[in-house]
């Protein structure tokens, strides 16, 4: 970092734009309690436009978590609850036929909001899933012949169940790979559950929720142009890319390569500097450090990384395989 001058903006405006986070940060943090890094998490996919997968248990406080987010955010917000029988034009929107003016006309789906909760979305059929792929990739859905922009800035949080698989369909790696985190959520412990009990019993009191500070679009932005800027020093960046190449290249850790079917394509090292670069941000600094790195890669890569099917039949997961390229791949 020695002699470097990152061209950021006037540290009043970085300063304000980290405060008005910030502000958001607590609020969250005082709503979901026990859950630092899945608040964490939501954050550096708002500040990096990427989209998330929530898994866990039911009762983790997945739905709650991004309804707190739509409250603290001046943007549009829309729940999609996925069930089986659910049809692509219960997401896009379809053309509806008005006699009065013998013409069709669009009527836009709940995915044209900013934010979109997609709750249990192995729930919903592959075609569902093939148009909210569009969606989450593009920015756009296509209905009727016609492509049509959606909204920015625009995010799609999607919850999944870890412990039901009757009557679900499991995402393809492909749509997997569209989501920037897989973020895993366990059971809180005895403390927090107390707290999580005090808390509800509270909201049960009050006559009127507390009001979440509003983050108006322009200042999102701002805060993401600023993340943009932060420092990615040429040395991290290696090390960015050596941890993604060493899932693929036999060389750097044979043993770890023969239990990887599918290695981490270059979408996880571009998602992987550009959240690094969110978590410094929300740290307060103008520059990542590795630490940024190692306690984001396996929200990263994992989901991006398939195992053999012997070293899943030994109970690899890909998360295991994650941390072991982190213990083989050391920072310089």
């Amino acid at each position: 970092m020695e002699g470097y001058s990152p061209s950021l903006p006037e540290a009043s405006d970085r300063d304000a734009s980290h405060a008005r986070i910030a502000a958001l940060v607590d609020a969250l943090k005082s709503g979901l309690v026990g859950r630092g890094v899945l608040v964490e998490r939501l954050m550096i996919g708002l500040l990096t436009g990427g989209h998330i997968l929530l898994e866990g248990p039911p009762g983790l406080a997945k739905t709650r978590a991004v309804k707190l987010v739509a409250a603290g955010l001046d943007v549009s917000f829309a729940r999609i609850q996925c069930t089986p029988d659910l049809m692509p034009a219960d997401l896009t929107g379809t053309l509806v036929l008005k006699p009065d003016r013998g013409a069709f006309e669009f009527v836009e789906g709940p995915v044209f909001h900013s934010l979109v909760l997609v709750d249990e979305i192995n729930r919903a059929p592959p075609k569902v899933q093939s148009a909210l792929l569009e969606a989450m990739a593009e920015g756009q859905v296509t209905v009727g012949g016609t492509t049509r922009p959606l909204p920015q800035p625009f995010m799609a949080i999607a919850t999944q169940n870890s412990i039901e698989h009757e009557g679900t369909f499991p995402l393809p790696e492909a749509q997997l790979d569209r989501f920037m985190l897989h973020v895993l959520l366990a059971y809180p412990d005895a403390a927090d559950e107390r707290r999580i009990l005090a808390l509800v019993e509270a909201e049960d009191r009050s006559p009127t929720p507390p009001r979440l500070p509003g983050l108006a679009v322009a200042d999102l932005m701002a805060a993401r142009a600023e993340v943009r800027a932060v420092h990615l020093a040429p040395a991290l960046k290696d090390y960015i890319v050596r941890i993604v190449a060493a899932s693929r290249d036999a060389d750097i850790a044979p043993d770890l390569r023969r239990e990887i079917e599918h290695p981490v394509s270059p979408r996880g090292t571009l998602g992987l500097a550009a959240t690094a670069r969110a978590r410094a941000f929300l740290r307060g600094r103008v520059y990542a450090v590795p630490e940024d790195v190692t306690d984001l890669a396996p929200d990263v890569l994992a989901h991006r990384l398939i195992p053999t099917w012997r070293a899943a039949a030994d109970g690899v997961t890909a998360r295991d395989l994650v941390r072991r390229l982190l213990d083989t791949v050391r920072p310089l």
